[in-house]
């Protein structure tokens, strides 16, 4: 293979075919273990057809759009029928690669690989927060860096050298996104291709690389970044739905690494927290740190004085308003966010949880957040599970594509296709039955999906009203949310998007309706 002399044809844009597939439903970040490392209902939040089960760690069908990579079976390292001289120690940027090819090739999503990739988990914490932002920003700029790379390549990597693949990505990822040091992007490639046993393979790397570092402006120009880093199928959905501008504006904001936000126990302490932690206080009232920013050292954190969860996220639960007193269910609950915010604020709490996994997390935050005592969890389907006496309220979070989260979780449109959409409509469709079923009359029902796409948020709460459930729409009014006149529609729904408060950083795609029965 040789270096194009001149640029060759574009790459096809990432997302014409979707690499794999997690469990297909999601929802927004929530909570933070000891750890740190913040987690989410991403991975493996729902299965399709129960609603709410773990399915993290699944391989999922191999792409076969621009990503070009085969899929690896048992995390091989080296090409098929090629050993790697020895197993060298684990390096960062190893480690991304293990974590890029795990995503692309096999379908997982990324938290389920970092927690499972030996290689990963041996780093040092410095080491392992640099893999993890290496691969995240492959994946979240993965159509512009493959178009990169067609401009200096005479043809595609070849199938039997599928990791250099991702060495080039991953060289390309530090050149162009994260300011590495071009001698030092450039060695650590060539370095990783040999470690791989594909010496062969070194001169390209070396020369490819190096273009991009003197070409870089002329190797970008002409390319539509937003577009070309989401995937075809949601692209055509957004502008289809919202327009070309408002399409585009919402996948610049996924271009960037998403801000840490912190939901309070205590939100009268809001001024209070915001300037021992140096944080912005929103107008909703998260709290919100820079990206990076390692939770578990703040203080407070031990203590349980808050929580990791997007500001998008915190607003189901206080769209029940005051909940002091009242018995209120929170269906597909792990890992906990908002079965917090509703204990926090004073009601009697049940979270239905079907997974028992994700239930013994969710038992283990609340346990932090010295809440347990205020909660009583249930291991149950939701489908199927009723509540000895009506409710007073209950809050759905359902299962969804999760599309409102891409920012956060840059894996997630490798992950899933345009399928996922019809299939999870049903399964959101019965779990709004059931939690209607649970209702005292004159009880409140806030539905939400942490999603961009019409049939899971308006189609869903429109199909709830004229389906027999006896629910009624109790519009959201402004003076509720301060800051997001702008997310209410015309019908009382909630609707926030990545691009919205550019200035104070965005916030996750979020759909909400409210119903009383």
């Amino acid at each position: 293979m040789r270096v194009a002399a001149a640029p060759g044809p574009m790459a096809r844009r990432a997302g014409g075919a979707v690499p794999g597939r997690s469990g297909p439903g999601t929802s927004g970040a929530d909570l933070a273990p000891p750890s740190g490392r913040e987690t989410s209902d991403r991975t493996g939040r729902h299965a399709a057809g129960s609603g709410h089960a773990a399915t993290t760690g699944k391989a999922g069908r191999r792409d076969q759009g621009s990503a070009g990579d085969p899929a690896s079976r048992r995390g091989r390292d080296a090409a098929p029928g090629r050993a790697a001289r020895r197993a060298p120690p684990p390096t960062a940027r190893a480690a991304a690669r293990l974590l890029l090819d795990a995503v692309l090739a096999q379908g997982r999503p990324l938290d389920a690989a970092m927690d499972e990739t030996p290689a990963y988990l041996r780093l040092e914490a410095r080491d392992r927060a640099f893999a993890h932002l290496l691969a995240a920003s492959c994946l979240r700029r993965l159509g512009t860096l493959d178009a990169v790379l067609a401009r200096c390549l005479d043809r595609p990597v070849s199938a039997k050298a599928a990791p250099v693949r991702q060495v080039l990505r991953l060289g390309a990822a530090q050149l162009l996104l994260l300011g590495t040091p071009p001698h030092a992007a450039v060695a650590t490639a060539v370095e990783e291709v040999r470690a791989l046993g594909l010496d062969g393979f070194a001169g390209l790397v070396n020369a490819v690389l190096r273009r991009i570092d003197r070409e870089r402006a002329a190797l970008l120009a002409g390319l539509d970044a937003p577009e070309r880093d989401t995937p075809g199928w949601l692209w055509a959905r957004w502008v289809a739905r919202f327009g070309e501008t408002e399409a585009r504006a919402i996948a610049a904001a996924h271009q960037a690494e998403a801000p840490l936000d912190l939901t309070l126990a205590d939100p009268v302490q809001g001024p209070d927290w915001a300037a021992k932690l140096d944080a912005t206080l929103l107008p909703t009232g998260s709290l919100r740190l820079p990206a990076g920013a390692r939770v578990a050292e703040l203080p407070g954190f031990a203590e349980g004085a808050f929580w990791v969860q997007d500001a998008a996220a915190a607003l189901p639960a206080r769209l029940l308003r005051d909940v002091r007193g009242l018995n209120v269910i929170d269906l597909c609950a792990a890992p906990g966010g908002k079965t917090a915010q509703l204990a926090a604020a004073g009601a009697s709490v049940t979270a239905v949880e079907r997974a028992p996994e994700r239930a013994e997390r969710l038992r283990e935050n609340l346990a932090r957040l010295r809440l347990a005592d205020r909660v009583r969890v249930v291991e149950a389907d939701a489908l199927a599970w009723r509540p000895e006496a009506p409710a007073d309220a209950v809050l759905l979070d359902a299962p969804c594509t999760a599309t409102g989260t891409i920012r956060r979780h840059p894996d997630l449109p490798h992950l899933k296709r345009a399928e996922d959409v019809a299939s999870l409509t049903a399964v959101q469709a019965g779990l709004v039955a059931a939690a209607a079923a649970m209702l005292r009359p004159g009880g409140r029902l806030v539905y939400a999906v942490c999603s961009l796409e019409a049939e899971e948020g308006p189609g869903q709460a429109a199909a709830a009203l004229g389906a027999g459930l006896g629910l009624a729409l109790d519009p959201i009014r402004s003076d509720e949310l301060p800051g997001l006149a702008e997310a209410l529609t015309p019908e009382g729904w909630l609707l926030t998007r990545p691009s919205l408060w550019p200035a104070l950083g965005g916030m996750d795609g979020f759909f909400a309706a409210r119903f009383r029965r």
